[in-house]
Parts: C-alpha cells; sequence; structure tokens
C-alpha cells in the first residue's frame, strides 16, 4: 500500500490493492482529499484481511449479468424465450455498459420514461425480470446492495382480460364444441369447468383423473413441472364427470405397451406440443361457429372463464387460489369485482348486536331547565 499521495501532473495521485488483490489507483485535485481517500483505503483493506469486513464485490456488467442468467437460471425456466426476448428488445439497449452498482432507482425511471407506449403491466413484467437478476447477481456476490425498483401499480380489478362472460355464452361456446367433435368438447369443457392452463391438459393422464375422489392431481405442463413447479388438486365438478367418463371409453390408447396413457392425446397418442392446432386454429372455428368474433377469446382465456364464472356463482376466492394454483392472492384477486353480490349474505351478520324492538332503552338526553341552572350556579359562587 502506498504510503502518500504523489504529485501526478499537478494534481495528486493514490496507488493501493484493493480488497481482491488487484492493483489500482485514483487521481485527486486536492491532496486533502487525496490522503483522506488513501487512509479510508488503507483501513479497509487491513479489516478485510483480518475478516473483518465483507469483500467487496468484483466489478461486473449488466452485459455480464445477461450471459450469467441466461446460461443458468433461465436455461431452467418455461419462459426462456420470454426472458431472451425482453432482454434483446428492452433491457439490454438501456443496461447494457453499464456496472451492476450503477442501476439505480434514476436508471429504472428513465428505462420506465422511454415505455410510456406500452402498457404498464407489460413494463412490470420487464422490471419483474430485471428484479429477479438483480437478485440473482446479489445471490451470487456480484452485487452488495440491491437497489429499490419500483413497478407500477396497478388495481387488480382494472387487469382486463378475455372470458365467456355469460352462461349463455358459455353454452353456445360449448354446444358448438360438440358438434366438432367429441374429444374437442371433452377438451374445452374440461378447460372451462377446471381452469386448467393449455400445458395441464396436454400432459394430463388418466392416472390423474380420480372419479372415485372427484379430483384431478395436476402434477405437469407438457412433460414439465407445472408453472409454479407445484403439484396441486383440482375439483371433479358435478357437470364436468359425465363427460370426462365418456370420453375415457372412446380415447385412443397409449402410443406403446407400458406408455401412460393421455386424457387428451393426439390420433397417434402422443403428447400434444403448444403450437398444437387443437389450441389455435381448431379454437378458433369453434369460437366462430358459436357466434362469436374472430379471437374472442383464446386458449387460456377459458382458464379465466372458469375463475370468473367460479365467483360470480359465489365461489370462495381463497379456494379457487388453490385451485388455479396460484401462491399468493394477488393474481387471484384480479377475479374479485366480478362477485358484487358476495356480501348480500353478510348484511344481516351483526343484527344481533342490535337490542329486541322492544327492549330498546331510550337515551334521555334531558337539559335542565334554565332557572335551575343559574340556581347552581349562584350556590357555586357563594360556596
Amino acid at each position: 500500500m502506498q504510503s502518500k499521495p504523489t504529485k501526478h501532473y499537478g494534481k495528486w495521485r493514490i496507488r493501493w490493492v484493493d480488497q481482491h488483490g488487484q492493483r489500482r489507483s485514483e487521481v485527486f485535485a486536492d491532496r486533502k482529499d487525496a490522503d483522506f481517500a488513501l487512509r479510508r483505503l488503507t483501513v479497509e483493506a487491513e479489516e478485510a484481511e483480518r475478516g473483518l469486513r465483507r469483500l467487496a464485490p468484483v466489478e461486473r456488467t449488466f452485459d455480464a449479468l445477461a450471459k450469467e442468467w441466461t446460461t443458468t437460471r433461465a436455461a431452467r425456466k418455461r419462459s426462456l424465450k420470454s426472458d431472451q426476448s425482453f432482454l434483446k428488445v428492452h433491457l439490454l439497449p438501456t443496461f447494457a455498459g453499464l456496472k451492476l452498482s450503477e442501476i439505480g432507482p434514476r436508471e429504472v425511471e428513465r428505462f420506465k420514461a422511454a415505455r410510456t407506449a406500452l402498457h404498464p403491466n407489460t413494463v412490470n413484467h420487464h422490471l419483474s425480470l430485471l428484479i429477479s437478476m438483480l437478485r440473482h447477481a446479489h445471490d451470487i456476490g456480484w452485487l452488495a446492495t440491491l437497489p429499490k425498483i419500483t413497478k407500477y401499480s396497478i388495481p387488480s380489478a382494472s387487469v382486463s382480460f378475455r372470458y365467456l362472460r355469460t352462461t349463455e355464452e358459455v353454452r353456445r361456446f360449448l354446444s358448438a364444441a360438440r358438434e366438432h367433435g367429441e374429444q374437442l368438447f371433452a377438451f374445452y369443457a374440461t378447460a372451462v369447468f377446471t381452469g386448467m392452463r393449455a400445458g395441464e391438459l396436454a400432459g394430463l393422464r388418466w392416472d390423474d383423473v380420480d372419479f372415485t375422489r372427484g379430483l384431478v392431481t395436476v402434477q405437469r405442463s407438457y412433460d414439465g413441472p407445472t408453472k409454479n413447479g407445484e403439484a396441486r388438486h383440482v375439483p371433479i365438478l358435478e357437470a364436468l364427470a359425465p363427460i370426462l367418463r365418456e370420453w375415457k371409453i372412446a380415447c385412443p390408447p397409449a402410443p406403446e405397451p407400458g406408455a401412460a396413457r393421455l386424457v387428451f392425446p393426439t390420433a397417434t397418442g402422443t403428447m400434444r406440443q403448444k403450437s398444437d392446432r387443437l389450441f389455435q386454429e381448431t379454437l378458433q372455428r369453434v369460437v366462430l361457429s358459436a357466434g362469436f368474433r374472430k379471437r374472442y377469446i383464446g386458449q387460456h382465456s377459458l382458464r379465466h372463464t372458469f375463475a370468473s364464472h367460479w365467483m360470480m356463482q359465489g365461489g370462495d376466492i381463497f379456494r379457487l387460489q388453490r385451485v388455479l394454483g396460484h401462491k399468493t392472492p394477488k393474481m387471484t384477486q384480479r377475479y374479485a369485482h366480478l362477485a358484487p353480490e358476495a356480501f348480500i349474505a353478510d348484511r344481516a351478520r351483526l343484527n344481533e348486536l342490535l337490542p329486541e324492538p322492544g327492549n330498546v332503552v331510550p337515551i334521555a338526553a334531558r337539559k335542565p331547565e334554565l332557572p335551575q341552572v343559574e340556581a347552581d350556579v349562584a350556590k357555586a359562587v357563594a360556596g
């Protein structure tokens, strides 16, 4: 470690070895500032050497973090392609070249200001990825302190989504699906009456369907884990049970002996993939034949339909959370506004606190007559 600052082209330079053993130097205009910085750095190095100070992270750039993220964490995620797209189009053009320690509230607000044309919920998705990446950087020792990043506040009831809004619309849709074949009817009816995601329906096996207990065990999406990585149980509603029983009889067998028998396989008994026509073109044919405009709903809209009608029929929102597989009530809360009659049964809940009509005790609010008041005052003065 250098003992004192040295002159350097009219200024003062200090040299030191940092906590990671790297030789560093810095130039100051004022000798006092150089002396102070050198003393501080000397103390920090000694504390780190004695184990009294946590080593400062090696400065890394956001570019390095993006590479680390896509090759480790994101590589194990179902949303790898989404992460790569968000990085390429939004995050890297803004934060590339910046050191991780330089990313703070001001830089994030600039990022948000440059995307006013996007829906706030879309920007929140980008910020969620940024937050997750910075938290990962902190976990692996690349970032000493996590910056405070504020996302847009979006009321749950304002989040828009498409769904079949009335009982009549649901019946029209399912009637049209029945006309397109038994499997399509069973598939779309299962989506409407369970709220399962497309991948969960594609990966569903008959071993997961327990008619005796009236439960479907959702434990995979396509051939991988569910979205939140956990299995859950979904009730087989009375409206759905006979539909599934009939479909099980007509369902194609497994592709080979010993293989799992899927509930909604392809014609050859194999699993449907994300690009399957059943989720897209075929669904839109059913939508049109039911008298709706094109793309009135999509496959995920059937999940929204289930949740919305669950609430409109007076279903419990916390049970709905478990059925849908949401880890927190926040996502489920978007459906709460669809149950305006939810409090009707609660209107009389505290009636017993009121006294019986015949036993009402009137509250006397009598005022003493003015002469009596004057007499009391005179008596008090005389005393």
